[in-house]
C-alpha cells in the first residue's frame, strides 16, 4: 500500500479548516508578554468524531486495480442505553470519537484545558551551513480514544464525469467483513518536539516524555469471521407424535455459529517496571529512497525507534474466549519485559525499530 499517501490524507484532515478552534498570539503579541519571539497556539476542542475512515490499497494483493481493497473504521452500530434510555455507545454512528481524558478528577489535562498546545518558532540553526529549521513543541493532554469497528472491504470507485460525483469512494457493503471489534485507548499527558528542516535533534519528531497514570487499551475484541456460519452437526429432530394421522416424519437441522468468534480483552495496562507511569522515547523520520548507484536500495519509509526507556510492565485484565460474554479464563501478567533490537549482527540494543513503507 501506498503509505505516504495515506500520511498525508491523515494529515489533511487533520489540518481541515472546521478541524479546529484555535486560539493564536503572533509573534509581536507573544514578545509582548513572555520577551520571546514565536507564535503559540492552543487547541481549544473537546471532541473529534469521524463517521468513517477508509484507507485503500489500490492494487490489491497481485497488483490488479480491479481487486483494490481498504480498511474501513466505521461504527458498530450497536445500541447501548442506560437506565434513562439514553444512548451510551460513542461509536454506534462513529469510527472514532476523540476527546480528552477525564479520568481522576483531571489528572491528565493540560493546566491550560486545552487538547493540544503548541510553541512554533523559526531558527537559523548552526555551523553556517543550510542548517535553518521550524521548532514545533507540543504538549498534549491526556486522551480518551474510542474506535469503532474495523474491517477489511472491496473499495468503491469514484467517477468524476458524473455531476453528482463527491468526493466520497467508500467501500462496498456487500464485501466487508470485521476484523476487529473495536477498542479504547486511554493517555496520560504527553510532550513532543516537531523539527521541519534542518532538524539539528535528528529527526523529524522526538517524543520525550512520561505519560502520567501510563498507557490502557480497552475492549479489544479480535474477530474470526471463517467461524460465521459454520456447521458443527447435522441432526434428526424430534419427529413429533408418532400416533398422528398422518405421521410427522422426521426433520434434519444443523447446529452452527451464528456470529463471528471473538478473543475480548477487557484491559491491557502498559507502565515502567514496578512504576505507575509510562516513559516514552522516540524518534520518527520519514526517509526517501536511498540509492545504491542509480537503483534503489532502500525503498522510502517511516521509521519509528523507540530508544531504551527500561523494561515495561504489563496487565491483561479479563480474556475471553469465543465472545465476550463467556466466561473469563482469567488475567495475564507480564513483569519488566524488555525488548531489543540489533544495528549490527549479534550485538544488542535495548530499544525497537519500526519500520512502515508500501510495497
Amino acid at each position: 500500500m501506498k503509505t505516504f499517501t495515506k500520511l498525508a490524507l491523515v494529515s489533511s484532515m487533520a489540518l481541515s479548516a472546521n478541524a479546529f478552534a484555535m486560539q493564536a498570539m503572533d509573534d509581536s503579541a507573544l514578545s509582548a508578554t513572555t520577551g520571546q519571539d514565536g507564535l503559540s497556539i492552543g487547541i481549544g476542542i473537546s471532541k473529534i468524531e469521524i463517521e468513517k475512515l477508509f484507507i485503500h490499497d489500490n492494487d490489491g494483493l497481485d497488483g490488479k486495480i480491479e481487486n483494490a481493497g481498504a480498511i474501513v473504521i466505521q461504527g458498530n452500530g450497536k445500541s447501548i442505553l442506560d437506565d434513562q434510555g439514553n444512548e451510551t455507545n460513542a461509536v454506534k454512528d462513529h469510527g472514532v470519537v476523540i476527546g480528552a481524558n477525564y479520568d481522576d478528577n483531571g489528572a491528565y489535562l493540560l493546566a491550560s484545558r486545552n487538547l493540544a498546545d503548541l510553541k512554533i518558532d523559526s531558527d537559523a540553526g548552526a555551523g553556517g551551513g543550510n542548517s535553518a529549521y521550524l521548532n514545533i513543541a507540543a504538549e498534549v493532554s491526556g486522551l480518551d480514544i474510542k474506535i469503532g469497528e474495523i474491517g477489511v472491504t472491496a473499495s468503491g470507485k469514484q467517477d468524476p464525469t458524473s455531476a453528482t460525483s463527491t468526493l466520497r469512494r467508500g467501500g462496498t457493503e456487500s464485501n466487508y467483513n470485521a476484523i476487529l471489534s473495536g477498542l479504547e485507548l486511554k493517555t496520560g499527558k504527553m510532550n513532543a518536539n516537531i523539527q521541519l528542516g534542518a532538524a539539528p535533534q535528528g529527526a523529524m519528531i522526538k517524543l520525550n516524555t512520561t505519560m502520567i497514570g501510563g498507557l490502557e487499551i480497552k475492549k479489544l475484541g479480535i474477530l474470526d469471521n471463517s467461524t460465521k456460519g459454520h456447521v458443527f452437526a447435522t441432526v434428526v429432530t424430534d419427529p413429533g407424535d408418532p400416533d398422528a394421522d398422518p405421521v410427522v416424519p422426521p426433520t434434519t437441522a444443523n447446529v452452527a455459529t451464528k456470529e463471528a468468534g471473538e478473543i475480548f480483552i477487557e484491559s491491557i495496562k502498559i507502565t515502567d517496571a514496578n512504576k505507575k507511569d509510562l516513559t516514552l522515547d522516540q524518534n520518527i523520520q520519514v526517509f526517501n529512497d536511498a540509492y545504491l548507484g542509480d537503483k534503489v536500495a532502500k525503498a522510502a519509509h517511516l521509521r519509528i525507534v523507540s530508544n531504551d526507556t527500561g523494561a515495561k510492565d504489563h496487565y491483561i485484565q479479563g480474556i475471553h474466549l469465543g465472545n465476550r460474554s463467556a466466561a473469563s479464563i482469567g488475567d495475564m501478567e507480564v513483569q519488566g519485559m524488555q525488548t531489543y533490537y540489533s544495528a549490527v549482527p549479534q550485538e544488542y540494543t535495548k530499544g525497537a525499530v519500526i519500520t512502515i513503507s508500501g510495497h
